[in-house]
């Protein structure tokens, strides 16, 4: 292995070539095409990218693009990328460090400028992330860029590719990370990147068809002509790595405390809220863990020997952080394990063989409604909890965590099969969510049809699949509030 190929900083398994093309040691500089750890800080990512360019001595070029074309292409996910991007290109100018965003002024614009960009290039190094169109994306690239491509895992604790088992259930995850986060714990991608020793790259002179497209961040008029779903409006809080740090640090100061028993009531907030940052790479679970740790006074001394999957004891914590970094890290990264190691991730027939056979044979029972996915999108149910969630979801590109549960239990008890459900699941989440299309995402999705849960005692159109009722969560969490809210005509 080359010293190029040895990595100083960023731990090897986490570091995956997609193609055998060498490293070129005459080209003009080192790009990184940044996709989904959008951020510039705590990327293991940029992190590669920089001691590469280090290491060659050749300027850094971050290109950071956004496509148009994609399904569920909408005006709410553009402008959350876009807030990203104009925050880079302001911490960019004052680093050696050229930095080209681009969007797409139309489908397919954008065709062929990685290409462009790769022909002076000596590595491409982008963001291994496991689920949605960027796989497939990433795939095609290494055959057609001229230099090496790697890809580079900065989504979790746990390396994606340190494992080839998928895990079943959270508690046997839970047990592995017990016994492997250890020696992944003290890795952690750098809190402000070193941009010392850097070349500058002066100038970059792009073909005249994709300098038209060079985005007037500054102009917010101008994104709207963007061919994006502009029904899909932009949520109402900002995307980029300062709001997400804002939020972060709100949450450990005054809300963390109270976690454990408020994140399960509506009507008191009390989730952390950080998925949508989370998602779109703004926010890095490394920096979430960081600063929890550090508000706890924490060192590695504190981590308990024992490694027997339960979810409190183990970090050495108080029981509201060891609740929050359970869901940060444990059912989190569950979801990076399997769209990383199971293409199917998203099918139906990646359901466990339990699941599967019981809601199949319960297609034939008596549904007590029945709607389409119209009357689930528009919030036409008779069900005025499960209408308040999916307004949310529609003006807010959220569900709060224990209604997202009800609201998928109830499309599954609301449709003629599972394979209904899920489909208009995925269609409703990954339209609106901010953080759909997400690993974790398609977890909460696939859980409410029985992936990482257990067989219940059976009952008509579940089976054997745990069920939920609007009746019995209204008595065990607060929503009258929530009800008054997202009710019909409701302040918002």
């Amino acid at each position: 292995m080359t010293d190029l190929e040895t990595s100083r900083s960023v731990p090897p398994v986490r570091i995956h070539a997609l193609n055998r093309r060498p490293v070129r040691l005459d080209a003009r500089y080192v790009l990184y095409w940044m996709v989904a750890h959008r951020r510039l800080s705590w990327n293991f990512a940029l992190d590669r990218a920089i001691e590469l360019a280090r290491t060659l001595q050749r300027p850094l070029l971050v290109f950071e693009p956004l496509r148009c074309g994609y399904r569920w292409a909408a005006e709410r996910h553009h402008r959350f990328v876009i807030d990203g991007m104009v925050e880079h290109r302001a911490a960019l100018s004052r680093a050696p460090v050229f930095y080209l965003p681009y969007l797409e002024p139309h489908r397919g614009a954008g065709s062929g400028l990685l290409e462009h960009l790769a022909r002076d290039a000596a590595v491409v190094v982008s963001d291994d992330f496991p689920a949605f169109f960027l796989p497939r994306m990433h795939a095609a690239a290494a055959g057609r860029v001229d230099t090496r491509l790697e890809i580079v895992d900065s989504n979790g604790l746990l390396p994606m590719r340190s494992t080839d088992q998928v895990f079943s259930t959270a508690f046997a995850f839970r047990r592995y990370l017990q016994r492997q986060l250890p020696e992944h714990l003290l890795s952690r991608p750098a809190a402000r990147p070193d941009w010392s020793g850097l070349p500058v790259l002066d100038d970059l002179r792009l073909p005249d068809a994709w300098r038209a497209a060079d985005p007037i961040l500054d102009e917010p008029e101008a994104w709207d002509g963007l061919p994006v779903d502009r029904s899909v409006r932009p949520v109402p809080f900002n995307g980029g790595s300062g709001p997400a740090r804002a939020r972060l640090h709100a949450f450990l100061d005054h809300e963390l405390g109270a976690y454990p028993e408020d994140r399960r009531h509506p009507d008191r907030g009390g989730t952390s809220g950080l998925s949508p940052w989370l998602h779109w790479g703004h926010l890095s679970a490394h920096e979430v863990v960081d600063a929890t740790l550090s508000r706890e006074g924490w060192t590695p001394l504190r981590l308990s020997d024992r490694v027997d999957g339960r979810r409190e004891g183990w970090w050495g914590l108080g029981a509201a952080a060891e609740g929050f970094l359970d869901e940060l890290v444990t059912w989190r990264e569950i979801g990076f394990n399997m769209c990383a190691l199971r293409s199917d991730y998203d099918s139906y027939e990646s359901l466990p063989d339990w699941a599967r056979e019981t809601l199949e044979a319960h297609e034939v029972d008596e549904r007590p409604y029945l709607y389409d996915l119209a009357a689930f999108e528009g919030a036409e149910t008779h069900d005025p909890l499960w209408n308040a969630a999916q307004r949310q979801l529609v003006a807010e590109g959220r569900i709060h965590n224990y209604l997202r549960m009800l609201w998928g239990k109830k499309i599954l008890e609301w449709t003629p099969s599972a394979r209904d459900a899920l489909e208009i699941m995925i269609e409703l989440n990954n339209k609106y969510g901010i953080d759909g299309r997400d690993p974790n995402s398609y977890s909460g999705i696939f859980w409410t049809l029985g992936r990482y849960d257990r067989g219940w005692p059976e009952r008509e159109v579940f089976g054997k699949v745990r069920s939920m009722t609007s009746e019995s969560t209204r008595r065990k969490v607060e929503v009258d509030c929530y009800l008054e809210r997202w009710g019909p005509g409701g302040s918002r």
